[in-house]
Order: structure tokens, then sequence, then C-alpha cells
């Protein structure tokens, strides 16, 4: 653990949040926040589907005949990026959270590196969700594509369930590059 001297009486104290410091039991509670709610968010859309019996027309002279079509999130290519980032990112916070709590943490440079690249995987895999997401919503008339979310509503709500817990694991994730950037800060 590292040291430094305070200026007005020399006496030691602990920088980068020892075992009983405020600053590790910060870092664990992000931690394990964000582990939590990446491997959530993750489950949440993995396991989201919903059959619906929708009315295929085929020609205006006959009547439409109804077919079961299923929502996945397998279907989007979007979506499995998203399932595929934040059980990433839930991977990478069990692991860290074990190191951290071990404390055989390495440099914190080298978690600053790692929780930036988590807050970069997890905000664009939001935003590519968020971008399909809304054209599941209102659609595209331009385009003729019609919104879905008025068919598989369910559906809807438990993709943007998952994007709101992720978007709050990155949030965490951000947190944790502060707390990070503010240990650099005390040790330099």
């Amino acid at each position: 653990m590292e040291t430094e001297h305070a200026a007005n009486n020399g006496v030691a104290r602990k920088v980068g949040g020892g075992k009983g410091g405020n600053g590790g039991l910060r870092e664990v509670v992000l931690r394990a926040l964000a582990l939590v709610l990446t491997l959530v968010a993750a489950i949440l859309l993995g396991v989201d589907k919903q059959t619906k019996i929708v009315p295929l027309i085929v020609s205006p002279d006959l009547p439409p005949f109804n077919v079961a079509a299923t929502a996945k999130f397998k279907y989007l290519s979007a979506f499995v990026y998203f399932v595929v980032a934040n059980s990433i990112a839930s991977v990478i916070a069990a692991v860290s959270l074990v190191v951290t709590l071990a404390r055989k943490g390495g440099s914190v440079l080298t978690a600053i590196f790692v929780d930036l690249m988590m807050v970069a995987l997890l905000f664009s895999s939001i935003g590519a969700t968020g971008g399909v997401g809304l054209l599941g919503y209102k659609g595209n008339s331009h385009l003729m594509w019609n919104k879905v979310c008025n068919v598989y509503g369910k559906f809807c709500h438990q993709v943007m369930a998952a994007a709101a817990l992720s978007l709050f694991g990155g949030i965490v994730y951000v947190l944790l590059v502060l707390l990070g950037a503010s240990k650099l800060k005390r040790v330099s």
C-alpha cells in the first residue's frame, strides 16, 4: 500500500483506499453494482421472447390468414451485440471485483483503462439497441417499416428495461473511472 506524508504533521496516511478505507469500499460497491446491472441486463434481453398471432394479407381480394410470429433478441444483430457486450462487462466486473477484494490489485492505470473500455463497449451497445428499439417503437414510414412495439409490447418493454439497466451499469463504470482517476491524483 502506498503512503504519503501529510504536509502539516508528517504523519503517514494510506493512499488508494486500503482494506478499511472508504475508497476501497466504494470501489467494491461500485464493481458489485456494475456486475449486477450488466448481468441482469444481459439476461433480461437474452431470454426476451414473445410470440403473437398476426394477420397476413396475401391479396386484397382474399381474407387475411393468421400466422404465429415470434420476436427474439437473436433476430436483430444490435440486440445480439447488446447481450454479448453486457456479458463481457459483467465478466470483467466479476474479475475486477475478485481482484479488488483479494487486494491483488495491479496498476490503478490498468483498472482505469479496462473500465474505460467497458464504458465504450456498453454505451455503443446501448446506442445500437436504442436505435433499433426506436425503429421498433415508431417505425419508419419513408421506408415502409412498420412499428412492431404495438404488436410485441412485452418484448419491447423488456428491451427498454434491459437498456436502462445497462445504461446505469455504464454510468457505474464511469464512476469507477473517476474513482480511479482520483486515486491516481492522490498518489502523484
